[in-house]
């Protein structure tokens, strides 16, 4: 009996040598292709569909990147300058410090509301990015797979912002606190999601705000993340470099610390660290969460 060819795992999904060479052959036969339309094609043929349906279409395209980068295909040029990624440029669309800054506690803030973000609303998407970009100390970086956008404000005025994506393929002090195996992991990965953005604006200075939202945000998200993705999670999961946060409006908002991360960041392909170690915590959305997962 002929053996199955080898494969390769990328983001969570096997790419035999026959998926390589479909690809390759994909891309030579569609010349004037866009990245963006190679990538749905290349789902379409594969059937690479999320739990809802969806073609894994922006996780095929940072997949086919990936692959590009270490020379195993060989992509078209971009069409377009990278914009979005660039921090300098997002100036004009992020929001300007106000004259005068919120010091006011939690507890005194009238009208507190957390709105979605949607990517519908051009311009309030645009602000949330460029916010983001401007602000956080990790910038703006498109995200991968499903994700969802909240902005945070008191009346009309904006507080913070978050964001939250699909989680993170593999990191050893989570996958050791729920016990799962590698096949209940790629089966239940899809129950997390990683709270990948949180910014209090510079200017705001709320006593307790930072765990207020923290708690309020991880009570709504489940309901909000089943009715754009037909997925209901039970895990929230993020990274805090310690170098700059203690972590403390996480523990406050009842999130527990797991471990630290390795540096190896998410497309780790050396096996050595590159990135600054990281404190993992974890937020249970229900009382069942870690037989869940491992069921």
């Amino acid at each position: 009996m002929m053996s199955k060819p080898p494969g390769r795992v990328w983001s969570g999904r096997c790419f035999s040598e026959n998926d390589m060479a479909f690809i390759r052959r994909l891309i030579a036969d569609n010349p004037t292709a866009t990245r963006a339309k190679l990538s749905r094609l290349v789902c379409e043929q594969l059937d690479w569909r999320g739990l809802d349906g969806r073609l894994r279409a922006m996780r095929c395209r940072v997949v086919m990147l990936r692959m590009h980068e270490e020379g195993l295909l060989q992509l078209p040029e971009t069409r377009r300058r990278l914009y979005a990624l660039q921090k300098d440029n997002w100036g004009c669309d992020a929001l300007v410090k106000p004259v005068v800054g919120i010091t006011a506690p939690v507890h005194e803030l009238e009208d507190l509301s957390i709105e979605i973000v949607r990517s519908t609303d051009k311009k309030l998407s645009k602000q949330w990015n460029a916010t983001i970009a401007t602000y956080h100390y990790l910038g703006y970086q498109r995200t991968v797979g499903h994700q969802l956008r909240y902005i945070v404000k008191t009346g009309k005025t904006e507080l913070a912002m978050l964001g939250f994506a699909s989680a993170a393929w593999k990191v050893a002090s989570r996958d050791r606190y729920i016990g799962w195996t590698a096949e209940t992991q790629q089966r239940n990965l899809n129950l997390i999601v990683n709270n990948t953005r949180f910014l209090i604006l510079p200017w705001v200075k709320s006593p307790n705000l930072a765990s207020w939202i923290l708690a309020h945000v991880g009570r709504r998200l489940p309901n909000d993340w089943h009715a754009e993705f037909g997925i209901r999670p039970v895990l929230l999961e993020t990274f805090v470099d310690a170098t700059r946060y203690t972590g403390h409006c996480y523990r406050t908002a009842n999130w527990t610390q797991v471990g630290i991360t390795e540096g190896r960041g998410r497309y780790d392909r050396s096996h050595r660290q590159v990135a600054p170690r990281k404190q993992v915590w974890l937020r249970q959305l229900s009382k069942n969460a870690l037989n869940c997962l491992g069921a």
